[in-house]
């Protein structure tokens, strides 16, 4: 349904997302941001624009404290876990969790939240979730030693996302911290 992608630049993580809505052979461009701020927090989500308005509107982000890679593997996951839950959204099969994925950025790392909650970060610093992450990841890595500014990066990911991936459509918006 989308592709969101994500890099990290002097200290500050840079949010882009597209702004299709699909499903099977149904494709709709949507006014709902895909990538906005919660705080301290940028986000970026895939999966369900129900799960996106909780994350946006519900979530009641935890400020961070600690060793911050423990803190977003607990804390803050366990936040998201309860606004999806009384949201109505979270799922659950085979006695497992289940939500959607999103990148998360926060003092200047980059962490991706996979559907069953994993948190990981990545040492490229950059990242991709939804259906265009490939194409996006191949943009991101191409233009790593280009000197180019993080929205041009995260265009051309974008892009090559858009082009080849027919769930995937723009306009574009961009979200970044405050670090």
């Amino acid at each position: 349904m989308t592709v969101i992608v994500g890099l990290v630049h002097r200290r500050r993580v840079h949010l882009a997302g597209d702004s299709a809505g699909s499903d099977d052979y149904r494709l709709t461009i949507c006014r709902d941001p895909k990538v906005f701020t919660n705080g301290p927090y940028v986000l970026g989500y895939t999966t369900s624009f129900r799960m996106g308005q909780l994350l946006h509107y519900a979530l009641e982000a935890p400020h961070p404290e600690g060793a911050l890679y423990r803190f977003m593997a607990t804390t803050f996951v366990n936040a998201v876990r309860t606004c999806l839950k009384d949201g109505g959204w979270a799922r659950k099969e085979s006695e497992q969790e289940q939500a959607g994925s999103f990148l998360v950025g926060i003092h200047g790392r980059l962490f991706a939240i996979h559907g069953d909650y994993q948190v990981s970060e990545s040492a490229d610093g950059y990242a991709a979730v939804g259906c265009g992450d490939e194409y996006a990841l191949g943009a991101l890595h191409a233009t790593a030693g280009l000197g180019l500014k993080p929205r041009e990066r995260l265009t051309a990911a974008l892009r090559a996302a858009d082009h080849h991936s027919g769930a995937v459509a723009a306009p574009y918006t961009f979200a970044r911290t405050a670090d």
